[in-house]
């Protein structure tokens, strides 16, 4: 069995051969490097203005359940839309035209809409 002082000089040979001279300096800077960093890291934290809330956003109204139809389009557009796209609730309610497919749309001249996913 070895002693703590052949085991401590065995371990200081093997550090001193693989690490060596610029082994140290590297670890020292890559240290020195992790430090500053750390430091920089906290005075950001501290620097950032704490979060209020001045105003809560306004619901927007909920819309109920479409019972025209499948897609809907404007008596004076081109395109015919989904219920739920954003194109659709531009729409005014005396301007609405339902339809029951696409298809039906396709057969009454209306193209489908590129801005409402799903349509193509």
């Amino acid at each position: 069995m070895q002693s703590i002082e052949e085991l401590k000089l065995k371990i200081k040979g093997w550090l001193d051969e693989t690490i060596g001279e610029w082994g140290i300096v590297a670890i020292v800077f890559l240290v020195g490097l992790g430090s500053f960093g750390l430091g920089r890291l906290s005075v950001l934290e501290s620097v950032k203005p704490p979060v209020s809330i001045m105003e809560a956003a306004s619901e927007a109204k909920p819309r109920g359940m479409y019972l025209g139809g499948l897609v809907v389009a404007s008596r004076t557009g081109s395109a015919y839309y989904f219920p739920w796209c954003a194109g659709a609730s531009k729409i005014g309610e005396a301007s609405q035209v339902w339809f029951a497919s696409g298809e039906k749309a396709r057969q009454a001249g209306y193209a489908p809409a590129k801005n409402c996913k799903g349509l193509q």
